[in-house]
């Protein structure tokens, strides 16, 4: 440090430098906000990774650092002093800046949260954009690469997203619901049967109708060809039924 960064070894004293020295390598770094705020006193700011740790995957590190930079060169043209310019730094870039770390989070936990936070809110997204681009924005992902949005009106944006994706999932689920008590009560009372035996009955046929066609349907399907005729077809199935009774006599 004396001899590569002598503007850093006069402030790290040698116990510091030993523990650094210690700890094991990190592959990829803990996503981390360093606020609530991005100053120290009145001269001093906090930018870049210093500031905020990102997921890596999205060039967003490198490229919230020079967005940093330039907001702070606003900062300076719009104030009158280097003390304003640092607290304006703050209340400018703070609440993005936590945004940004917690959608980096949300993006790389593992396991069934991970599901819950990415992967089945980029499914929602590109299905709902796709019925209705006006109405519904694209994935997080898509978002984070504008220009002309804040981290924290994307973050907002989703919010409201995923409101209207719940909401709609939740009235089809309710409609199927009501819609299946209706037809169940139906055919229970046309076939004087309760409610329950009915709906019992429906849901064994379900079962039974998906293992034959898990089980069974594959061999059948290849059986069966679209460019053959149904005479084909069963002198195909009889050729075989034969060909197995040889085989076990």
């Amino acid at each position: 440090l004396d001899e590569y960064l002598p503007q850093f070894s006069t402030i790290l004293s040698d116990d510091v430098v030993a523990q650094v020295a210690k700890k094991p390598p990190s592959f990829l770094p803990s996503f981390r906000f360093a606020g609530p705020r991005l100053h120290e006193g009145d001269h001093t700011i906090v930018l870049g990774d210093a500031a905020h740790t990102v997921k890596p995957y999205f060039g967003l590190g490198a490229a919230t650092a020079l967005e940093d930079v330039a907001i702070l060169s606003d900062c300076i043209d719009d104030t009158t002093t280097m003390k304003d310019a640092v607290h304006e730094f703050t209340h400018r870039r703070a609440k993005d800046t936590e945004t940004l770390v917690r959608i980096s989070r949300d993006l790389d936990r593992p396991g069934t949260l991970g599901a819950i936070t990415f992967i089945i809110p980029i499914i929602l997204d590109s299905i709902f954009n796709k019925i209705s681009p006006k109405l519904f924005a694209p994935n997080v992902i898509s978002m984070l690469q504008r220009e002309d949005l804040t981290f924290s009106q994307v973050s907002k944006r989703k919010r409201m997203d995923r409101a209207a994706q719940l909401g709609i999932l939740g009235s089809v689920a309710t409609g199927l619901a009501l819609g299946t008590k209706v037809l169940v009560t139906s055919i229970a009372k046309g076939l004087g049967r309760t409610p329950s035996t009915v709906f019992a009955s429906l849901v064994s046929s379900i079962l039974v109708f998906n293992l034959w066609k898990k089980f069974l349907g594959n061999k059948v399907m290849q059986i069966f060809n679209p460019n053959m005729a149904p005479a084909d077809v069963l002198a195909k199935m009889k050729a075989r039924i034969t060909n197995q009774k040889e085989s076990i006599s």
